[in-house]
């Protein structure tokens, strides 16, 4: 259960990484417009946030998934009768997923983790523009004409 829970959580960190960087491709190849930093900030900013958003969601889930897999009762109403049912073996490890679960809910997570987030959206803009002013660059010292010196 743990690796499903892993993997899942893998894949939208990997999501959150790479969609920023899909989307300053996708908009530079197949729009050719006047505004893309717009577009594409607008763009980036939804989905990212939506995949954040599920990402926290998700982590929280995971979480409770996991204790309920272990044992634990999440509607008990004292840690007796909420780890009665938790092998010993697993019992450290449900009361580190307890620790984590218990706090600052998964939207909060959420936002405050997107507000740490967003740069990374301006970095991989500027970065994928000064990849793409160097590859014109080359292209244009590649393609002048050779002139005769006579």
């Amino acid at each position: 259960m743990e690796t499903l829970t892993s993997v899942i959580s893998f894949i939208l960190l990997l999501g959150l990484i790479a969609v920023p960087i899909i989307l300053f491709i996708a908009i530079k190849k197949w729009y050719r417009l006047k505004f893309d930093f717009i577009a594409y900030l607008a763009l980036g900013l939804i989905l990212t946030a939506g995949i954040m958003w599920t990402f926290a969601w998700w982590a929280d889930y995971s979480d409770q998934f996991l204790m309920r897999h272990y044992g634990y009762d999440l509607n008990a109403m004292n840690d007796t009768e909420r780890f009665a049912n938790v092998e010993s073996e697993n019992l450290e490890k449900v009361k580190q997923l307890e620790i984590g679960y218990l706090g600052v809910g998964w939207p909060l997570k959420a936002i405050m983790s997107f507000v740490f987030y967003s740069p990374y959206l301006l970095i991989v803009f500027g970065i994928g523009q000064l990849i793409r002013r160097m590859k014109r660059k080359k292209n244009m010292h590649l393609t002048k004409p050779i002139r005769n010196a006579g």
